[in-house]
């Protein structure tokens, strides 16, 4: 599969299986792990898309014509859960598209991401967001799940279609204007009692915009300094509140979208000492990058919200780690590079995210003892598919289970360049540096999609 294909397709009815329809893949046995990174390495047997048999006795249940994939020791872990991917299309198709974005998706250890609805046109409609739905089931390589706008055009002054996407083809659990703030109160809070009453996920993009007029960094002496506009912690601690308290009163489940300060993190367990059902998600450059990243100016460091201080990654880990924040979410967002090649101010926000994740999670909570492979699994796997609904990802990898897997090898490193990742853009932040673990093999409903660094298009073996 080419990571550059263009989007040339059209918005159709044409219908297209759903992930529960898609034919399992043949059986695959997958030798010599530790399942979890636990005990002593032992076998997996994978038949007809479920976990069949684990243990020393699970390759006499296999055929001549299973697949083998030798662990040598690896880790396996449950396939992870993105839920905050974005690909561009329909719209952008010249910075990523559902095929390149679902390569990476699969490399990266990934068998179900939520893709965000700022694309052209907006995904606040059945007919965008079943589009996105069908297009990855298309590609097959993982479940892409269309989220969908909270307002119509992201504009925040009319609540979008949200019954008719959570009950279309393309069956919306998450809707987000992600990119922009639900601002008005009386627009959120209309969203979140609609939200209750469809049984859907509200993820919010945290930041009171008339805080942040201009912003371009965080406001700190950093910014100051480098003579960037400030972007002050309190236009995201802010909504975070507001938000908790409209959720208490309508009832409602919130999400917060890339926690990013220490003030978040404390406003999360007060929410949380008060009952309200909010959740909230770090990405994965929010836990290893500060803002002493910005004195080179280099657009590849612009990101929404932007890097904070020091003191603020510490405390980001500290809160996954003991579950105050719930889980790593990417945030994966491609730009072109007329996008980033340019002045700071001028620059899109945003980084890729989805092939590196699995190694910054590694280096920032599992290398320092923060988290064990248990913990890797709950915070990029069950706990994402449990936010929003999904039933067949996520799951312990137990007999009877579907098998979405991730196979790791822990003691490899590897040196990023973006030029040789499968998205179309390749604004790493990563660039050169050498990072610990390496995906080598994803498993989606026992069909192997990447293995050894390249993807496994539907149909191959």
């Amino acid at each position: 599969m080419s990571g550059n294909r263009t989007g040339d397709a059209v918005l159709t009815g044409d219908a297209v299986p759903t992930g529960d329809a898609v034919p399992a893949g043949s059986a695959v046995l997958i030798r010599d792990v530790r399942v979890y990174g636990e005990g002593e390495p032992t076998d997996v047997l994978v038949t007809g898309g479920i976990v069949a048999a684990i243990g020393p006795d699970a390759a006499a249940g296999a055929g001549e014509d299973a697949e083998i994939l030798d662990g040598a020791g690896q880790v396996l872990l449950p396939g992870f859960v993105d839920l905050h991917t974005h690909l561009r299309e329909p719209g952008r198709e010249d910075t990523e598209t559902i095929d390149s974005g679902s390569a990476a998706a699969a490399l990266g250890g990934y068998t179900a991401v939520f893709a965000m609805a700022n694309t052209s046109p907006v995904a606040d409609s059945a007919v965008v967001t079943d589009h996105v739905w069908r297009r990855g089931q298309e590609v097959g390589l993982v479940d892409v799940h269309p989220v969908g706008a909270v307002t119509v055009g992201l504009a925040g002054e009319q609540l979008a279609e949200m019954a008719t996407m959570a009950s279309g083809v393309g069956r919306v659990r998450m809707f987000s204007d992600d990119g922009h703030c639900v601002h008005d109160p009386l627009i959120m809070r209309r969203a979140l009692e609609y939200s209750s009453a469809l049984d859907v996920l509200v993820a919010q993009h945290a930041e009171e915009p008339r805080l942040t007029v201009g912003s371009v960094a965080h406001e700190g002496p950093t910014a100051a300094r480098l003579g960037l506009t400030g972007w002050p912690r309190a236009a995201e601690e802010s909504i975070v509140a507001r938000d908790a308290l409209l959720a208490r009163d309508a009832g409602a489940r919130v999400h917060i979208c890339h926690a990013s300060t220490a003030g978040t993190v404390e406003l999360l367990k007060w929410a949380r000492s008060q009952g309200i059902s909010i959740t909230a998600e770090v990405t994965p450059h929010h836990l290893l990058l500060d803002d002493s990243r910005l004195e080179t100016y280099d657009a590849v460091n612009r990101v929404n919200p932007p890097l904070r201080e020091a003191s603020d990654v510490e405390a980001l880990r500290r809160g996954l780690a003991e579950g105050v924040i719930d889980c790593v979410a990417t945030d994966h967002a491609p730009h072109a590079e007329q996008d980033k090649c340019c002045e700071f101010a001028a620059a899109r926000p945003g980084m890729l995210g989805l092939e590196t994740a699995l190694s910054i999670v590694v280096s920032t909570m599992l290398r320092p003892g923060l988290l064990d492979w248990r913990g890797v699994a709950k915070v990029m796997s069950e706990r994402p598919a449990e936010i929003v609904g999904l039933d067949d990802q996520g799951r312990p990898i137990e007999v009877g289970e579907p098998a979405n897997l991730v196979l790791v090898d822990p003691d490899t490193e590897w040196t990023v360049h973006g030029p040789e990742l499968a998205s179309v853009a390749n604004n790493t932040p990563y660039e050169s540096m050498t990072l610990p673990a390496k995906v080598t093999a994803t498993v989606l409903r026992g069909r192997i999609t990447a293995r050894d660094g390249k993807v496994r298009p539907k149909g191959d073996r």
